[in-house]
């Protein structure tokens, strides 16, 4: 009797417990729903300042914005918790097919794609030395070969591996340069300069039975590098996922052949004991990366150019009167960022603001704008301007944007040539 009572006391108590969290979940909802239509604006409640962007897809800027498909998709997945290896697997599976790939999988952003490309190559799937890294590195293949010219900020993201870069120039010091601690080759797809090109790259490095990374995080479009580069023997290939692509800025791609993959795999979240452990990609990261890969295969790259060129024009018709002001537009003449840019150059005697001052006046107004970082530079990025350019990124302009940026720029130039 004493055992049923309990078990009758508990039974009650449970039942009561869950008419009152019933209740309370009730009130949660219909706070929610109060809440969930607009959403509280927490950039305005926090005080951070928006942006209009028209730089580009930088990383410090926010990269891009997510398309409404996407965001859709990211706020849908957010309802749901799922197994994360399980989502892990299909969306690979999944980006493998639309990519034209063996194999694909979802990173923490094009940095850890890097690493977990690189943890890869050197552990090839053994748990002792995914433990083991990046401190100890005995009996391990931990020398990356990269040319000297591309040698960049994000080798940090190879070298969080416990591996050391061997430098080469020509091409006979490439041919040269393979030992048996060779893990793997990075090539970085957006260099502005390099003697060995991407088939040499390949070629010889295939030759020595050594894996081949590339670095394209920032090459799209054309839409068709998702697999030009896979398809041109390169072993892996990282993406983010935030800039062309408009996918969420902390996701990217890994794609590549499949037991690489598959190592990468096992030196990434949520596998604890690994140098990946950090990049954790998220259900709505996971889920957003390939709803902004469907979004951007639907697209066209004839159909984007033509829309960034519209928006260049409709800012240069605006500006038309501004003293000694010519306006084109230009595509950089390397991988990354390849779409069309409105290039603005002027007489600083007549209007007399430099394009750097410009450029802090639009970020000093309301809305804040901020321009390319090419402006009032040398050439560089494969962009043709001068200390007298204002570089217009027009791509990550949302709708009305462009001639909001128009307005801001005819004002303070007008201003700068006593019009």
């Amino acid at each position: 009797m004493a055992g049923d009572r309990t078990r009758r006391g508990f039974l009650g108590w449970a039942s009561s417990a869950m008419a009152g969290l019933g209740l309370a979940e009730g009130r949660v909802r219909a706070a929610d729903t109060r809440h969930a239509p607009g959403g509280e604006d927490y950039y305005d409640k926090l005080g951070v300042t928006k942006i209009i962007n028209a730089a580009g897809t930088y990383t410090a800027l926010s990269a891009s914005t997510m398309p409404p498909s996407v965001q859709a998709a990211v706020a849908l997945a957010a309802k749901h918790p799922v197994r994360l290896q399980e989502l892990h697997k299909a969306a690979g599976e999944y980006l493998a097919r639309q990519l034209k790939c063996e194999a694909a999988m979802v990173t923490a952003g094009a940095a850890s794609a890097l690493t977990l490309a690189t943890a890869a190559a050197v552990t090839q799937g053994s748990r002792t030395a995914i433990h083991d890294i990046p401190t100890d590195v005995t009996g391990l293949k931990n020398e990356v070969i990269a040319q000297k010219s591309h040698r960049y900020e994000y080798d940090h993201a190879i070298r969080n591996c416990g591996t050391r870069f061997v430098e080469v120039v020509t091409l006979a010091d490439y041919e040269g340069a393979f030992t048996e601690r060779t893990a793997m080759t990075n090539f970085f797809n957006a260099a502005e300069q390099g003697e060995i090109g991407r088939e040499d790259w390949v070629r010889v490095a295939h030759r020595h039975g050594v894996p081949c990374l590339i670095d394209a995080a920032a090459d799209v479009p054309p839409i068709s590098n998702l697999w030009n580069y896979t398809q041109m023997g390169f072993d892996m290939v990282a993406f983010s996922g935030g800039k062309g692509m408009r996918g969420p800025q902390n996701a990217g791609l890994l794609l590549g052949r499949k037991d690489l993959i598959a190592a990468a795999t096992q030196n990434n979240s949520p596998n604890s004991d690994a140098v990946g452990r950090g990049m954790k990609v998220s259900k709505e990261q996971i889920v957003g990366m390939v709803a902004a890969v469907d979004w951007f295969l639907s697209q066209s790259d004839a159909a984007m150019e033509a829309e960034f060129r519209r928006r260049a024009g409709r800012i240069a018709a605006q500006l038309k009167n501004i003293p000694t002001l010519e306006a084109r537009v230009a595509i950089p003449n390397v991988a990354a960022n390849a779409v069309p840019h409105l290039l603005l150059r002027y007489d600083t005697e007549r209007v007399k603001i430099r394009p750097g001052e410009v450029m802090a006046e639009l970020r000093r107004g309301t809305p804040s704008i901020e321009l390319n970082p090419q402006t009032g530079k040398k050439a560089g990025g494969g962009l043709p301007s001068d200390e007298n350019t204002i570089v217009v990124g027009v791509w990550m302009l949302e709708p009305g944007e462009d001639l909001i940026v128009a307005g801001r720029l005819k004002e303070v130039l007008e201003k700068a040539a006593g019009a």
